[in-house]
C-alpha cells in the first residue's frame, strides 16, 4: 500500500502540527513535503497530494474534500502574522499589494474592506517586501513568517485576525487539514488519520517541545526565542473547536455575500459517522 502524500506549510506556525512527523516517526505511512498555503490547496486540487493543510478559503473552491477534525491554524486574538501594513490610515488606502501565498488572508482582507472599511480596493499580487510594495501602493498584505519580522513602529499596521474578532466577536480560522475522499478508498482500516494528526498537534504544543521549536526557529528567523514561544502559545489557536467552526461558517457566508468565494459546501469530516454542519 502506497504512503499517503502530505502537503504541509513551510511556516513557523505549522511546526507544532508536524511534531510527530519530524520527531516521533509517524512519517512511516506518509510522504511529507513543504510548500506555501496556496500551493497546498493546488496540490490537493490537482491530485499530487492526498492530505494538505489548506487555507480555509480553498474549501469553497475544491470539491471532494473531507476535513480532519479538531486541528486548525486559527486565532482568538491578534495573530501577529497576518498584517495589512500601510503608509496611511486605512480609510485613506487606495491601492493594496497582496502576498498571494494565502487565499484566505486575501479573501479576509476583501471582506474587511467591503463590509467595514469603505468598499473594495484594487489588489495587486507582489512578493512580500514592504518597501517594494510601498513604491507602487499605499498598503501591503504580508503574511506568515515575513509578517512577524515587520517593524510595526514604522507603519500603520492592521492585524487581520484582530480586526475580524473585534468586528464579529468570533475566532478566525486560517487553515486546517483536509483529505481527498478518493485517497481514503485504499486506506488501511488500522490507520486512524484523525488521531494521528491530533496527537501530533498535542505533542507539538507541549511546553518542552515548544521550547525546542523556539530554539530552532529563532536562529532561522532571527527572532528571539521568547517572541516565537509567545506567538505559538498565545497568538495561534491550534484547535478546530465549535467557536472556530462558527467563525469559519460566518467567513464563508460573508465571502459569498461579497462575491469573493462561491458558496462553500457542507463541512464534511473524516472519521465522523454522520456529516456535521457547524
Amino acid at each position: 500500500m502506497r504512503r499517503l502524500r502530505v502537503s504541509a506549510i513551510s511556516y513557523l506556525n505549522t511546526a507544532p502540527l508536524m511534531w510527530d512527523f519530524e520527531h516521533v516517526g509517524s512519517g512511516s505511512d506518509f510522504d511529507v513535503s513543504y510548500t506555501l498555503p496556496s500551493s497546498c490547496a493546488a496540490a490537493l486540487q490537482n491530485g499530487s497530494a492526498d492530505i494538505g493543510i489548506i487555507p480555509a478559503a480553498a474549501y469553497a473552491t475544491i470539491g471532494d474534500l473531507l476535513i480532519l477534525p479538531g486541528v486548525a491554524i486559527a486565532s482568538k486574538q491578534a495573530v501577529r502574522s497576518i498584517l495589512l501594513v500601510s503608509k496611511v490610515p486605512v480609510e485613506r488606502i487606495q491601492t493594496v499589494a497582496v502576498d498571494s501565498s494565502s487565499l484566505t488572508s486575501v479573501a479576509l482582507l476583501h471582506i474587511l474592506f467591503t463590509k467595514w472599511w469603505g468598499g473594495r480596493r484594487p489588489f495587486t499580487t507582489m512578493a512580500p517586501d514592504v518597501e517594494r510594495m510601498f513604491k507602487q501602493h499605499d498598503a501591503g498584505l504580508v503574511i506568515g513568517d515575513p509578517a512577524l519580522k515587520v517593524d510595526r513602529s514604522r507603519y500603520f499596521t492592521y492585524d487581520l485576525a484582530e480586526e475580524w474578532i473585534r468586528l464579529t466577536g468570533r475566532p478566525f480560522v486560517f487553515a486546517f487539514w483536509a483529505v481527498r475522499q478518493a485517497a481514503l478508498k485504499d486506506l488501511s482500516p488500522t490507520l486512524d488519520l484523525a488521531s494521528i494528526f491530533q496527537e501530533s498537534r498535542d505533542h507539538g504544543v507541549q511546553a518542552e517541545n515548544l521550547e525546542r521549536i523556539a530554539k530552532e526557529w529563532a536562529r532561522r528567523m532571527e527572532l528571539s526565542e521568547s517572541d516565537i514561544k509567545s506567538y505559538l502559545s498565545q497568538n495561534i489557536h491550534y484547535y478546530l473547536d465549535s467557536a472556530c467552526l462558527d467563525g469559519m461558517q460566518l467567513f464563508f457566508r460573508y465571502a459569498e455575500e461579497c462575491g469573493i468565494l462561491p458558496a462553500a459546501p457542507r463541512l464534511n469530516f473524516v472519521n465522523v459517522a454522520k456529516t456535521l454542519i457547524a
